[in-house]
């Protein structure tokens, strides 16, 4: 049987920026969209799920993983313009990258950054080589090649000294035990707000939210519970994250299956999720608990469900109180479930997925099948 089409390991990095692209959903309908369809990916999620999730065609999910899995994150911004051929030869174009990726002071020049005026002045001038660009075709030059004028900012990597077991198990309980893998994360804060969206609206005219300057209301955090296998949403909102929360939302997961066989909840290690009592009930109800590594949220199956319920319940509106706000919520999930994949092809999916697993002689709980004598 063919593997299943799943992006590689994501770095720390690129989780992080595709998570930051989905929870903010500030850029362009391709990068987002493109980058939901990788996170979602990241999480274990399904290609019909993802295809569901975005609207998209199957083939174009699998088309976005394989060039993610080729390139990387320059996938989110294909090249689909054409144009005149190119007047600069391939190696005016590597020096001209190099120079503009090195910082001036290290090539004698008075000044901490480039900009455009001054290094198109600098390539004319350069000793042993003149190259002639003009500061719009010098832009389109370092744009195709991945550059473009950023904000320095501080960076870090996963110090979790298990990140690779953890993130090892959470792939094998996806691959394996799909059925029986949920998430769970807490979001927000959610305060009232008027919160800026977008809708369809006359040109030039759009919608306007009103300006607050006293918001008394206090906020809430959506604790949220994902099955991996029903492809279903739901959750609840608190007042406050902590173990007691916590611990009801596992609680409500475990009677998403009754039957007393072992499952799976995939969660990242806050304090909160990780409790002498929460760990007590789980070994006591055969949950085990897969923390995703410090720094790496962007492996929890969830987090790729939570742009869409951002984008469609909370912006472009102004809600007077938490129970409207928490009504509105609930209403998406309701339509959300009721209008996710056919019922009967995700029957077909987990009889098909029991197959293999009998066929690799695989048992609840991770553990060989005995042989046949």
């Amino acid at each position: 049987m063919a593997e299943p089409d799943r992006v590689r390991r994501l770095t720390d990095q690129e989780g992080r920026r595709l998570q930051q692209i989905v929870r903010r959903g500030s850029t362009s309908s391709v990068r987002y969209r493109r980058a939901m369809m990788l996170l979602a990916s990241a999480g274990g999620n399904r290609v019909p799920v993802i295809a569901r999730l975005v609207q998209a065609d199957e083939d174009t999910v699998r088309d976005v993983i394989h060039r993610f899995n080729e390139i990387g994150l320059a996938c989110l911004d294909p090249q689909w313009a054409g144009g005149r051929p190119r007047l600069l030869s391939p190696d005016d174009e590597d020096f001209v990258v190099a120079t503009a990726t090195t910082r001036p002071a290290r090539l004698g020049q008075p000044f901490t950054r480039w900009s455009l005026r001054k290094l198109v002045a600098y390539l004319r001038k350069v000793h042993g080589r003149v190259i002639r660009i003009g500061r719009e075709a010098l832009r389109c030059l370092l744009a195709r090649c991945g550059l473009t004028f950023q904000r320095t900012k501080t960076w870090k990597e996963s110090t979790d000294p298990e990140r690779d077991a953890k993130l090892d198990r959470i792939e094998h309980v996806l691959e394996n035990f799909p059925d029986r893998v949920f998430a769970f994360d807490e979001f927000g804060p959610l305060g009232i707000r008027p919160t800026a969206g977008s809708c369809w609206a006359k040109q030039n005219r759009p919608d306007r939210v009103p300006a607050t300057y006293h918001r008394t209301h206090g906020v809430t955090y959506f604790h949220g519970c994902y099955s991996v296998g029903d492809d279903t949403l739901w959750g609840v909102n608190r007042r406050h994250k902590g173990a007691v929360n916590s611990l009801a939302a596992l609680k409500s997961i475990r009677a998403a299956r009754p039957d007393g066989a072992p499952i799976y909840v995939i969660m990242d290690n806050l304090s909160a999720h990780k409790g002498t009592k929460i760990r007590a009930w789980a070994r006591k109800n055969k949950v085990e608990l897969c923390f995703t590594p410090t720094n790496a949220s962007w492996a929890n199956p969830v987090e790729a469900h939570f742009g869409p319920l951002r984008q469609f319940t909370l912006a472009d509106t102004h809600p007077p109180n938490h129970t409207v706000q928490t009504r509105a919520l609930h209403a998406y999930l309701r339509w959300r479930n009721a209008n996710t994949r056919d019922r009967d092809v995700l029957a077909a999916e987990r009889r098909e997925r029991a197959r293999v697993r009998s066929e690799k002689g695989v048992r609840w709980g991770g553990r060989p099948l005995p042989a046949a004598a």
